[in-house]
């Protein structure tokens, strides 16, 4: 590799940008045929996009459907709409009414015409899930005043009022659009079956090896897939989805590697690999079970986040994790995000770490907690960067005389045993699809708006503040709701932990071709526009 290479990636790095290392005279004439392999570290609890939120679905089942919008794949800021299946759109003056005009002729796997009848099933069980049907986003639409089909090709949004962030809402990549024949007649069929518009075919699913998807030669986008199918190995191993890409067993693996992993490619790999980096709307929380003492106390809950040396952590663990940044509600750096001088003025952001465990050890015994307190923390069975970040927890813990033992489980199981309360302190992390306070804070409402409410708290307070930034159309006015939203949350109640943002890195094989980083490892995954060079 060059210096001038080098130079670029230390740049981009640094920048939070994508960088890419392409071999020279790349082809950019995109090339039909091939099958492309990626690996996935984890596999998905059900197959239904509206209940799920794990890119270990994400990654395999989203070139199966269609989105009624999506973020261009080609925009690596993940920010831009444009149209999927609604190929325009229109918004009243009050900017209260939606009104989105499907294509005409699109068909499902089996046939049939997708219409906006399909639409309206689809988002009637995102926004208003009947019950016992889980709804992860149903939170995101709480200003969804009612969904209509005038006609076959329309589909209109009634919003309680103006809401800025809607677009990217209807933009969500777990939005799949379903056929609203079989929901009527099993509201839950797609949590073990497949039934989609997509670019790609269902063929199968082999639970702890791999999953397989073929051309659909009926797409309606015409010319596309390029590809003739694809097929996604699961892998839980990090070291065995960084040796699958080494041998080239691999083309890929989405989600991201650790710095060292990427370096190991490319010193292996040399112009043989591609190399992506991004800044990451990912961080890594801390969930703090409060239907369990003495974790409903919040003296307790803010002596665990008064215990972290977060600047500490910032510049050690970025050498060795893909964490980098340390973090507010919104990714650093972007329009909502708290400055880093205000920032540490929050519990557990300040820079005197003395001060702050001094300050932790005396609420724990202000809120009974004897000395060497144990409590078991359980982590989410994926190396990066869960592993290191726990470790790193479990020490920081140790140092206000707090006893966790980190049990580690598999990914999908963890995301069940979140779901039923069946822990006391977990990893938990907060990943969006697009930068965007709607987005990113709906997670932290009460429990009954929200199932991904991992605390299992209710905070009207919270709650209000939600609305009023949601409503606020004026950014300053919504900045101070957004501060006040995380002071409650990470300060004042500390309902939640949050340690450090993520770093995305995906070092891949030079031959794919058409994909592009985005800060988030939930976009771009229809895999339409990829390609192989060979």
């Amino acid at each position: 590799m060059s210096g001038l290479t080098r130079m670029l990636r230390l740049i981009a790095i640094l920048s939070g940008v994508a960088v890419l290392v392409t071999p020279a005279g790349a082809q950019d004439r995109p090339r039909s045929g091939g099958e492309l392999i990626f690996a996935v570290p984890s596999e998905m609890p059900s197959y239904d996009g509206h209940r799920e939120g794990t890119f270990g679905m994400v990654h395999p089942l989203a070139p199966h459907y269609n989105t009624l919008l999506r973020v261009d794949p080609n925009d690596r800021t993940g920010t831009k709409i444009v149209s999927d299946l609604a190929e325009s759109w229109t918004v009243s003056a009050d900017g209260r009414v939606y009104i989105l005009k499907l294509r005409r002729g699109v068909k499902f796997h089996d046939g049939s015409e997708m219409t906006s009848r399909d639409v309206k099933a689809s988002y009637d069980k995102i926004v208003f899930p009947p019950p016992g049907v889980g709804s992860i986003r149903k939170g995101q639409y709480t200003n969804v005043e009612a969904i209509e089909a005038p006609d076959a090709s329309t589909i209109v949004f009634r919003l309680k009022w103006p809401q800025a962030s809607f677009l990217a809402s209807l933009a969500s990549p777990y939005n799949w659009i379903y056929k609203a024949e079989i929901l009527a007649k099993d509201v839950r069929w797609y949590e073990k079956n497949i039934m989609g518009t997509g670019p790609f075919l269902f063929v199968e699913h082999v639970k702890g090896s791999h999953w397989v998807g073929k051309k659909n030669p009926n797409y309606w986008d015409k010319g596309k897939p390029y590809l003739d199918g694809y097929r996604a190995i699961f892998m839980k191993d990090s070291a065995a989805q960084v040796a699958a890409v080494r041998a080239e067993r691999a083309h890929i693996q989405f989600r991201g590697f650790s710095p060292a992993e990427r370096d190991s490619l490319v010193s292996a790999l040399g112009r043989k690999i591609t190399v992506q980096e991004s800044a990451w709307d990912c961080a890594a929380w801390v969930a703090m079970n409060q239907e369990r003492k003495p974790f409903d106390d919040k003296r307790v809950r803010r002596a665990l986040t008064l215990a972290l040396d977060r600047h500490q952590a910032s510049q050690a663990l970025s050498r060795i994790a893909v964490v980098k940044e340390v973090a507010g509600v919104q990714v650093p750096g972007t329009p909502y995000a708290t400055p880093p001088d205000e920032l540490e003025k929050l519990a557990g952001y300040g820079r005197d770490i003395k001060k702050s465990r001094a300050e932790a050890r005396r609420l724990l015994r202000e809120a009974g907690v004897p000395d060497g307190f144990s409590f078991t923390f359980t982590n989410r069975g994926l190396p990066m960067p869960y592993e290191p970040v726990g470790v790193w927890l479990i020490d920081q813990w140790r140092q206000i005389g707090l006893n966790a033992t980190m049990a580690t489980i598999e990914a999908s199981q963890h995301v069940t045993e979140l779901r039923a309360g069946n822990f006391t302190v977990s990893s938990d992390a907060q990943c969006g699809y697009q930068v965007e306070p709607d987005l990113d804070l709906a997670k932290f409402q009460s429990k009954e708006i929200s199932h991904n409410n991992y605390g299992r708290y209710t905070d009207k307070v919270l709650d209000e503040l939600y609305q009023k930034q949601s409503r606020a159309l004026d950014p300053e006015e919504r900045k101070r709701y957004v501060r006040e939203f995380e002071r409650r949350l990470l300060d004042e109640q500390a309902h939640t932990v949050i340690t450090l943002q993520w770093h995305r890195i995906v070092p891949h094989s030079a031959k794919v071709r058409g994909w592009t980083i985005t800060p988030s490892h939930y976009l771009n995954q229809q895999l339409d526009t990829v390609w192989l060079s060979e």
